[in-house]
């Protein structure tokens, strides 16, 4: 039996992967991350509250373990300086202490964000690195590298770069979409919403990183891109929440341009939630190619875009209960909706 430690198991992925893990016989699970467990992590995994930028902390939780599973990260919205120090010393850390401490392979969560906005579409693996220039971005190219660096030490580390992922606790800008819905409003996107924007389920995501924990070495010991495999334009994927809703309502384009100048404006006031780099490229077409993790690893996405949000948008509704009111920045809060809550009026 595998002893597996997953940063950040506190986190949207880290919370589904212990869950989706935690079905599986072969591994014996453990935890590490700043915040408290709550108590479903608490039964399924044995945890340590720590921080991954603390190498006492990691030495403690990598005791014994065999694979590392590092899904600890920062939110875009943190500042530049706690986003280098969440995503690339913490990075740093975790693969210093988990080679001097005989870990057998670290399995790193990247992002399709080191791609920046590329010209060609679909991207692989093959592609420039060349990050938007925001830190979040910059931070995950460099960790990256660290992680290549640390494959010519001996240790076996395979990077995955999944699509932005939705699925249960994914709230963060989404929260806005299934408000909206849920409120029986129209919901406004950016262009004509014609083009091709792919996302992923946490699902199929937690499907990528047990592959990478079951392959043999030289298999797993590469970089993979995980996206939806079945997936159209961005106005439909969202039309697919509204229609869920019941109400009748519709996707409504604005153009890009101008709305792209206000959302700048806004965000140098503090009064969005909504980031440079995420609306300078969702009226973009934004997709990969999942052939190299579909031959090598034998990955095969379950769900498509509008499989994916539509669930997700279920999850929100049967579970807003018990989820906190807007504040925070984690994926797993809703997002101050700042100005843009009082576009509401118009739709």
């Amino acid at each position: 039996m595998k002893r597996v430690l997953i940063t950040g198991c506190c986190g949207v992925l880290g919370e589904n992967l212990v869950h989706y893990l935690a079905g599986k016989s072969e591994f014996e699970l453990f935890g590490l991350d700043l915040f408290p467990a709550n108590e479903a992590i608490a039964t399924e995994v044995s945890f340590y509250r720590g921080d991954i930028t603390d190498s006492d902390d990691l030495r403690r939780a990598l005791q014994g373990v065999d694979i590392v599973v590092h899904t600890a990260s920062a939110s875009p919205a943190y500042s530049r300086e706690k986003i280098f120090s969440i995503v690339v010393e913490g990075t740093r850390k975790v693969l210093q202490q988990s080679l001097a401490q005989g870990v057998e392979r670290v399995v790193y969560v990247s992002s399709t964000a080191v791609y920046g906005i590329p010209d060609k579409m679909p991207m692989t693996e093959d592609d420039e690195i060349q990050p938007f220039h925001d830190p979040y971005n910059q931070a995950k190219a460099q960790a990256e590298r660290l992680c290549q660096e640390y494959r010519e030490h001996g240790l076996i580390v395979p990077i995955l770069r999944p699509r932005t992922f939705l699925g249960p606790n994914r709230l963060g800008t989404f929260a806005m979409l299934f408000d909206w819905a849920q409120e029986g409003r129209h919901f406004p996107i950016l262009g004509s919403g014609h083009n091709r924007y792919q996302f992923l389920d946490v699902e199929d995501l937690c499907l990528a990183i047990y592959l990478c924990l079951i392959k043999p070495d030289d298999t797993v010991n590469d970089t993979f891109n995980i996206g939806a495999e079945e997936f159209g334009s961005m106005k439909e994927s969202y039309q697919a929440v509204l229609t869920e809703a019941g109400f009748g309502k519709k996707i409504r384009c604005i153009p890009a341009r101008p709305a792209m100048l206000i959302l700048d404006f806004l965000s140098r006031l503090n009064l969005t939630p909504l980031y440079k780099r995420l609306y300078r490229k969702v009226h973009l077409d934004y997709y990969v190619s999942t052939d190299k993790a579909k031959k090598a690893l034998g990955f095969k996405a379950k769900y498509s875009n509008t499989e994916t949000l539509v669930r997700s948008y279920l999850w929100y509704v049967q579970n807003q209960h018990q989820l906190s009111q807007e504040g925070g920045s984690r994926n797993n809060a809703r997002w101050n909706q700042g100005a843009l809550k009082l576009a509401k009026i118009f739709f």
